[in-house]
């Protein structure tokens, strides 16, 4: 096999890799401080779609982490980018929170819940009966149905809560539509976000605590992998996926040195 070339950039997913319900991993922090002084193009990122970049640049910077907001890559971005790519200037009915509302206007959107070109399902606190049954029938009608990941629980400290994948579940089974998902595992986000930093996937490495989403996306990429054990996938859980990360380590803290 051809050597691997050295690693000129780096993106990372944040929770259960940088921080874990809401306080920083040990070597986050020295891990970010090498990477700003190396001067090599990095991104943060997470598949959840309610915060806005700077939401997120705000978050950390109160956990003692300091990523500015350009080096923050969410599904919500990538969402509004895919669709800007796809139909400019088209119209969606949304569910979400502000950090997909806000990038789908960044692209020049408008947001209705006549005719929309789109239905967007993406991460909320507050799902209704009332907007998944109006996304329903909309998708019945003729709109095109995309959601920003296919997480189907996210974390809190109270225990799992479900999320855009367990809710995309529910209209499928109610429309008989599956959506596209555009997040991790989906290499387009990860394409996306390399693009956005003019890194190259040869050239670059995925940090990630998921076999089923960071590392299958890394690796579908083409990029070199990294799986983390302070997050959801556990040592033991490593051999029963038919793919492996080009490397497993404790933390976030093994990987400082390679920066």
């Amino acid at each position: 096999m051809a050597e691997r070339k050295p690693i000129e950039s780096w993106l990372t997913d944040m929770d259960g890799v940088l921080i874990h319900e809401g306080i920083p991993i040990p070597g986050a922090d020295e891990f970010l401080k090498r990477l700003k002084q190396s001067g090599k193009p990095f991104l943060v990122l997470t598949n959840n779609s309610i915060y806005t970049p700077r939401d997120l640049h705000a978050r950390l910077t109160r956990m003692g982490l300091d990523v500015p907001v350009e080096n923050i890559w969410t599904s919500a971005l990538a969402t509004a980018q895919f669709l800007d790519d796809q139909r400019p200037g088209g119209t969606a009915y949304v569910i979400g929170e502000s950090g997909l509302t806000t990038a789908l206007h960044d692209i020049g959107y408008v947001l209705t819940d006549t005719e929309p070109d789109f239905v967007i399902l993406g991460e909320t606190r507050t799902y209704s009966f009332e907007a998944m049954t109006k996304a329903v029938r909309l998708i019945n009608n003729g709109a095109r149905f995309i959601a920003t990941n296919p997480d189907e629980t996210g974390p809190s400290a109270e225990g799992a809560l479900p999320a855009t994948g367990a809710v995309a579940a529910l209209i499928t089974a109610a429309t008989g539509k599956k959506p596209y998902f555009v997040g991790k595992p989906n290499p387009l986000m990860m394409r996306a976000g390399l693009n956005a930093i003019g890194a190259h996937s040869e050239t670059s490495a995925m940090i990630g605590d998921r076999m089923d989403t960071d590392v299958l996306a890394g690796l579908e990429a083409g990029m070199r992998t990294f799986l983390v054990m302070t997050g959801v996938t556990r040592p033991d859980e490593v051999d029963r996926y038919p793919y492996r990360p080009s490397e497993a380590v404790d933390s976030i803290a093994d990987l400082i040195d390679l920066v």
